[in-house]
């Protein structure tokens, strides 16, 4: 295990709502429960302005700190004077017609597509249990995230556990 906490990019298109629950959820639950072993980021390819203020609420109401979540870019994740990520996980099928961008030989990478609450159409009420439903997803895969034995397991390992937690979803 690294001395530091393993760092785990989230990246989705718009950063808007599926990589900016990743973050939080993983930032609660990787917190005291792991004693501190992950950091949690998001970013994405064409970043909205600002978080959908329905995901804010809907964290906030179940617990999640909030604060500091802002759509930001993921060229803020690239380059030298970037932090080292450790993962680097995708939340939809595709970033927009966007290459990903390279993070380096040293992040295991996956892919967990998740539905797009931007496209989304329902009634207001079917909207919040779509966000509910989203956030139950993400937590889910994340508490089996932070069980692997990461420091067990080599690089190549690693990316096969994370696609067979992203494959879960769509099972």
């Amino acid at each position: 295990m690294p001395v530091r906490p393993f760092r785990t990019l989230f990246l989705c298109a718009h950063n808007s709502a599926r990589s900016i629950i990743a973050e939080a959820v993983l930032r609660k639950i990787a917190g005291a429960a792991s004693g501190r072993r992950f950091e949690a980021f998001s970013a994405g390819s064409e970043p909205a302005s600002a978080p959908l203020p329905a995901v804010i609420e809907r964290l906030e109401a179940l617990g999640y700190e909030t604060t500091n979540l802002a759509s930001k870019p993921w060229h803020e994740f690239i380059g030298a004077d970037a932090p080292r990520m450790d993962f680097v996980i995708t939340m939809c099928d595709i970033l927009e017609h966007d290459k990903c961008p390279d993070f380096g030989d040293q992040a295991a990478t996956a892919a967990w597509p998740f539905p797009d609450l931007a496209k989304f159409t329902g009634s207001e009420t079917e909207h919040a249990a779509m966000i509910n439903e989203l956030i139950g997803m993400i937590r889910r895969r994340l508490e089996i995230f932070i069980s692997l034995p990461l420091d067990t397991l080599d690089r190549m390992a690693l990316e096969a556990r994370l696609d067979e937690i992203g494959k879960q979803l769509r099972a």
